[in-house]
């Protein structure tokens, strides 16, 4: 299992203009130099944390997915980050990981932001997603899932200890309460002996609502590898896989876990 590259991209959007965004970040990925693995996008990434679904959703397959995929292609890594879908009649906030080869899987946001009314507009997603890319096991989650532990917690198995290697959370977290973001993302972190990555935006919103960065990456032991506040910026972190294998040996708190498993979601 090798070590894995991650980029963050901590931007302002504009506000409902799916153009201006894909954009804007196309030419963000293309002037990132270095090689990197996985690249991460903010939650709602082509529109701002919109209710407005009914003009904004796309189509499974459209046009966000097509530019994500040739994304993924022109710089060899895989891209993730969510946008507003539309399936049948429903809508969904959702997040798609983006291979390089064109194969993708997706999240559905599960907690949905009552405060917001994005329980009004949007579908919750009923399902728990563990990806495999590069040798890593990875669980996306989106925003306000941080706040619900149970939801992301490593279950044990007879099979495997440890569940995934490395979180992933994109989000549109507000300045009001981003003290909650910094310490429930370490939180996720120390508790699951993972990596966990949060990737916020910055800027303010149409409502208006204003976002203050704080993207940040932890280590499996609560050590912060990398943060950035309110400034646009791009956050380049290197995983190393080996670290992580021999901590999670010299001290298996998991091994010491309760087992349990969510019966109804």
């Amino acid at each position: 299992m090798q070590d894995l590259s991650i980029a963050l991209i901590q931007t302002d959007l504009h506000w409902e203009q799916t153009d201006a965004n894909l954009a804007m970040l196309e030419e963000t990925i293309r002037g990132i130099n270095a090689k990197v693995d996985i690249i991460l996008l903010p939650e709602m990434f082509t529109t701002g944390f919109s209710m407005n679904a009914e003009k904004l959703a796309e189509p499974p397959g459209g046009r966000t997915f097509r530019w994500m995929r040739q994304m993924a292609n022109v710089k060899d890594a895989a891209i993730a980050g969510s946008y507003i879908l539309k399936e049948q009649s429903n809508f969904y906030n959702r997040l798609y990981f983006v291979c390089p080869d064109g194969s993708a899987t997706y999240y559905d946001k599960r907690h949905l932001f009552t405060l917001a009314r994005e329980d009004k507009v949007y579908i919750p997603g009923n399902e728990k997603k563990i990806i495999e890319f590069k040798g890593w096991r990875i669980m996306p989650l989106i925003c306000y899932d941080l706040r619900f532990p149970v939801w992301s917690r490593s279950e044990k198995s007879t099979e495997q200890t440890y569940q995934y290697d490395l979180l992933i959370y994109v989000a549109n977290w507000p300045d009001a309460r981003i003290e909650a973001w910094d310490a429930l993302l370490k939180a996720r972190a120390i508790e699951n002996i993972a990596y966990a990555a949060g990737l916020n935006r910055t800027g303010i919103d149409g409502y208006p609502k204003e976002y203050p960065g704080h993207s940040a990456v932890y280590r499996y032991d609560g050590k912060q590898l990398a943060f950035s506040d309110k400034k646009e910026d791009i956050l380049l972190v290197n995983l190393s896989s080996e670290s992580q294998l021999q901590f999670r040996k010299r001290f298996d708190f998991q091994n010491d876990a309760d087992s349990f498993r969510l019966i109804s979601h």
